[in-house]
């Protein structure tokens, strides 16, 4: 089956500031939750067509947008309220969530 790289678009970045309506609960360590320190909005990874987590991709993120990719990647689309052949996936942490645009690379 032929595959095609995928690239991954940091989106957004989500505050816990606006998911606890401004009242951000303290972390096990004492500090406060701040947003994702793994990404920058604008940052790009590409994904091979090994379908391999790209270095320096955050695992858990990784874990929970890999669906997609993977069907990006193998050609196929499920959003249809995206322009072909993107896809809008997202890390789950609940407390500080990112969205990301994957981009099918076909060649």
């Amino acid at each position: 089956m032929a595959r095609s790289k995928v690239k991954i678009t940091v989106l957004k970045r989500v505050t816990p500031e606006y998911i606890f309506d401004g009242n951000v609960p303290t972390a096990p360590n004492g500090e406060k939750y701040t947003v994702c320190t793994a990404f920058k909005e604008g940052d790009e990874y590409m994904v091979e067509k090994n379908m391999r987590c790209p270095e320096g991709f955050c695992n858990y993120a990784w874990k929970d947008i890999f669906s997609d990719v993977r069907v990006l990647a193998l050609g196929g689309d499920h959003e249809p309220w995206v322009e072909k052949p993107k896809m809008i996936s997202c890390c789950t942490d609940g407390i500080r969530p990112v969205s990301f645009t994957l981009l099918r690379i076909d060649n």
